[in-house]
């Protein structure tokens, strides 16, 4: 049913480990979101606030589409937790067991991994400086700023800092400045990554266009590959965030993200 100006914008609140989203299916409603409704509906005092909005839209070769703004009005091709969180929320509505999902990054598979966690594939990383996108050519292993960090490409870009304790680091001031390196001529999402054991990380996040946030997918997803790629650890892996645990397995046909989701509640935007 389309929303008419007097009922206002159904939508729905869901979160992964804390990392916020408002989701909106545009399969019913049509096209309603543009940059002006995701900034205002982001403002967590006057709006409802979110890290990411999602809209849904039909599929052509799959179940669904997904298209993802951040808070500040930008668009990005990924969001592994909203794609978890919708997919979970699609599996339940329909009764499908698994998913294929088609996003600006790609086409994605989602399944259920049962005990309540869901799985998505969020695909190869991108590696290279130019799929990145950095700047110009360079070693993606270690980039020639300040703690040597690794870049990679999820869909979104990420810069990771391995660090002897990501507690101690103070994102607020850190991240913007790395956001915008000039690296980086799309800004990225960075992460701090203490290595606690061989299958074992924490981590922590500032999310371009969102900022500090509990929680990201496709930063664990980053993450996991950087620390697999300088030898720190093996392919599948725990990574604690501020908001909770994602397991992630570097495999052949992509990286796989499993954890919780939570579908908190539904309104209306008037």
């Amino acid at each position: 049913m389309r929303a008419e100006q007097n009922t206002g914008l159904p939508f729905m609140k869901m979160h992964g480990l804390g990392n916020d989203f408002v989701v909106i299916d545009e399969r019913v409603l049509g096209t309603v979101v543009d940059e002006t409704l995701a900034i205002a509906m982001a403002d967590r005092h006057m709006g409802i606030g979110f890290d990411q909005l999602a809209t849904i839209h039909e599929g052509r070769n799959s179940d669904l589409h997904l298209v993802f703004w951040n808070s500040d009005g930008s668009q990005s091709a990924a969001c592994g937790n909203a794609t978890r969180c919708i997919a979970r929320w699609e599996m339940d509505r329909t009764g499908k067991s698994a998913l294929t999902i088609t996003t600006d990054r790609g086409t994605l598979f989602a399944e259920d991994a049962g005990n309540g966690l869901t799985s998505v594939n969020m695909g190869p990383p991108q590696l290279n400086w130019d799929e990145i996108p950095l700047a110009r050519e360079m070693d993606t292993l270690s980039l020639p700023m300040d703690g040597s960090p690794t870049a990679t490409g999820m869909g979104n870009p990420h810069c990771t800092f391995f660090v002897d304790d990501a507690e101690a680091v103070d994102l607020t001031t850190f991240g913007p400045t790395i956001e915008h390196h000039p690296l980086y001529p799309q800004r990225t999402n960075v992460q701090v990554a203490t290595v606690v054991g061989p299958d074992h990380i924490r981590m922590r996040v500032w999310e371009r266009g969102a900022g500090l946030t509990l929680a990201s997918g496709s930063s664990s997803c980053a993450t996991a590959v950087a620390a697999a790629r300088r030898g720190l650890t093996g392919r599948m892996v725990r990574i604690d965030l501020d908001g909770g645990t994602l397991h992630i397995d570097w495999r052949e046909d992509g990286v796989w993200m499993t954890g919780p989701t939570a579908h908190v509640f539904d309104g209306i935007w008037r």
